[in-house]
């Protein structure tokens, strides 16, 4: 069903996106346990999925392929710094900056200018790189109508799906309260320019798991296996900032748990998303608007919003739930029922 060029950039993605992850995850279980900050490593970590497709490509293309091969090695290049950057920060400590009520770690200012930096770099690579070569590389933005429609879809479902949590968890007035802080809209319309400045984290995922894992694993196991089986295995790869980031290690297989239910439930959409419109940049952005809304719609803006999360089975047992009844239905969708795949 593959040929040896396509089981050798399996391998190669397979080596970047869990091998590599799994050993920082080792660095970061030290940071961690030293009391060292590791909050370089989340950053680093969503660049190794395209990482690893951008590595196999540029090793297996042939020359006459018409691939963004430049945009790749600029991408390549910047994980590699990012992890170095991560790799260093577990036995370097950097002083905090800021003030006591709203401080930010040395580390995680380098980690974020070099997201913004790279995103530049990026965006000039891609562009320069030609509409063919986007296009042979899945990389041409299309399907506008189709595109847009899934982002405001899941931009509807998430406050939906917020909305009924603090309700039911009788704070509803929180929320409401914070749709009435002027503050709260201007960083709801910052996201546009936002994503362009930092997507390369979120590219870093999508193009790994959507444009590149999602096919794959469908050919072999069917449009909804395949889906499924990717949400499995998406939760896996965040087992490191599961127990060193996210919550501390004595609560890291009940984040694990919860990961399992986000990475399922949320990649059933994605993956909606990504048959419907055939744009790996859909994806990408409500990527980004899925991690880029808790800080607004909980109104806290620290660098650390999500370290050290609090979480109980309860909660998980809550979010299995409420994310079946808000993205399990998509299973359903005429995109699922296909005899083939068309991406």
């Amino acid at each position: 069903m593959y040929t040896k060029t396509e089981k050798k950039q399996f391998i190669i993605f397979l080596l970047l996106a869990y091998g590599l992850t799994y050993v920082m995850g080792l660095l970061m279980w030290y940071g961690n346990a030293s009391g060292m900050d590791v909050s370089a490593f989340p950053n680093a970590q969503m660049m190794y999925p395209a990482a690893g497709v951008a590595l196999a490509y540029l090793i297996t293309g042939k020359k006459e392929q018409k691939l963004p091969k430049g945009f790749y090695a600029v991408f390549f290049i910047l994980t590699v710094i990012m992890a170095a950057i991560a790799v260093v920060s577990t036995f370097v400590k950097l002083p905090t900056m800021g003030t006591a009520e709203a401080s930010i770690s040395a580390w995680t200012l380098l980690i974020q200018g070099m997201l913004i930096i790279g995103s530049i770099l990026c965006w000039i690579a891609l562009i320069a790189s030609g509409k063919e070569r986007r296009k042979n590389g899945g990389l041409r933005w299309k399907n506008t109508g189709a595109s847009v429609v899934c982002v405001l879809l899941f931009f509807i479902i998430y406050m939906l799906r917020n909305a009924i949590s603090y309700a039911l968890s009788g704070q509803i007035g929180t929320l409401l309260n914070v749709f009435a802080q002027p503050y709260t809209w201007i960083n709801l319309a910052a996201l546009i320019p936002n994503f362009f400045l930092v997507f390369i984290a979120f590219f870093g995922e999508e193009y790994g798991w959507r444009y590149y894992m999602q096919p794959y694993l469908q050919r072999k196991f069917g449009l909804r296996g395949g889906v499924i089986l990717l949400g499995i295995v998406w939760g896996l790869w965040h087992l490191p900032v599961d127990f060193f980031y996210y919550t501390t290690p004595d609560m890291g297989l009940i984040m694990a748990a919860s990961q399992q239910v986000t990475c399922i439930f949320l990649g059933i959409f994605l993956a909606y998303a990504y048959m419907k419109t055939n744009n790996i940049w859909v994806p990408v952005i409500i990527h980004f608007l899925n991690n880029n809304l808790i800080p607004i719609l909980s109104a806290d803006y620290s660098a650390d919003v999500l370290e050290n999360q609090q979480v109980t089975w309860a909660g998980v047992f809550f979010s299995l739930i409420l994310n079946a009844l808000c993205f399990g239905w998509f299973l359903l969708s005429k995109q699922f029922s296909q005899k083939q795949i068309h991406i």
